[in-house]
């Protein structure tokens, strides 16, 4: 059954954005890595002025694990291209509840097949329901 799923997949995009935006009070959206691909940076407005700020530590508490591949997963998921991410589900969550609404039975099965796989990213979150596993 696919019983408030298309809510709760909202909410859950929702919630994405919110962290987002806490990311976005100190950092510019768009992440790179560092020349030697050590660390990823971010543009930021500190007290010294305008200037790139590593975003694999978090500076107020402790050092993160840093490495080239951690360093090219978080730069490759910056706040950017979460954004757009998220349009992107929404956008297809829309479709699929305009399929949902079809005659055609292959049309509202394969919406149906669709919101269930939007929603495994999320399986670990509360108010996820067993019944949404594809």
């Amino acid at each position: 059954m696919i019983d408030g799923l298309p809510e709760w997949l909202r909410a859950q995009l929702d919630e994405d954005e919110r962290i987002v935006e806490v990311a976005l009070r100190y950092v510019d959206a768009d992440w790179r890595r560092d020349d030697e691909e050590n660390i990823a940076l971010a543009p930021s407005l500190t007290t010294s002025g305008r200037q790139e700020v590593p975003i694999t530590a978090d500076r107020w508490h402790r050092l993160m694990i840093e490495g080239p591949g951690v360093v090219m997963h978080v730069a490759e998921h910056d706040p950017a291209r979460v954004l757009r991410e998220i349009d992107a589900k929404r956008r297809t969550l829309i479709r699929c509840e305009e399929a949902m609404l079809s005659a055609n039975p292959m049309l509202v099965h394969f919406a149906k097949q669709t919101a269930w796989e939007m929603a495994q990213p999320y399986a670990d979150r509360p108010g996820y329901r067993d019944e949404w596993r594809p």
